[in-house]
């Protein structure tokens, strides 16, 4: 446990949780494993996607994106897909798990970038514009020219 800390650059992305498994589980899909890397040179398991009126989504702690440390103490390093499946499946009705928050830098970095998006919106919209006008000045220009002859 202690070497996991040290390893972290900062425990304080590192939260302890419990969550109650209700009828449809836990509530939230897993993706990665050492077969199916769902981040670059990284085999760890990540929450892809909660269900809101699932455990975890009620809960409200557990976000997509957060990194599975490990359940019910068992670490989550370097196991396949499946293998994680099966411990998530058979990890009883009181699920302890050890989260890795996603990073606060990300999210920054998405509302630094907001600016940026509107741009390439901007641009399409105005490329769409004047596609439309050039489409309409040659359909006029075609039927006018047609007159002609």
């Amino acid at each position: 446990m202690d070497n996991m800390n040290g390893s972290l650059r900062s425990t304080d992305n590192v939260v302890d949780m419990k969550l109650k498994r209700g009828p449809a589980g836990l509530g939230f899909n897993i993706v990665g494993g050492v077969d199916q890397q769902y981040v670059v040179n990284d085999s760890g398991i990540y929450v892809s996607k909660i269900k809101e009126d699932g455990a975890a989504g009620l809960d409200g702690r557990l976000q997509e994106g957060d990194k599975i440390l490990a359940i019910n103490g068992v670490q989550l390093e370097d196991l396949t897909h499946k293998a994680a499946v099966d411990l998530f499946r058979t990890a009883g009705e009181d699920v302890e798990l050890r989260i890795l928050k996603k990073s606060p830098l990300h999210m920054n970095g998405t509302s630094d970038s907001q600016p940026e998006h509107h741009s390439p919106v901007f641009s399409l919209g105005l490329l769409l514009a004047l596609a439309g006008a050039a489409a309409l000045f040659s359909f006029i220009y075609t039927r006018h020219a047609r007159k002609h002859f």
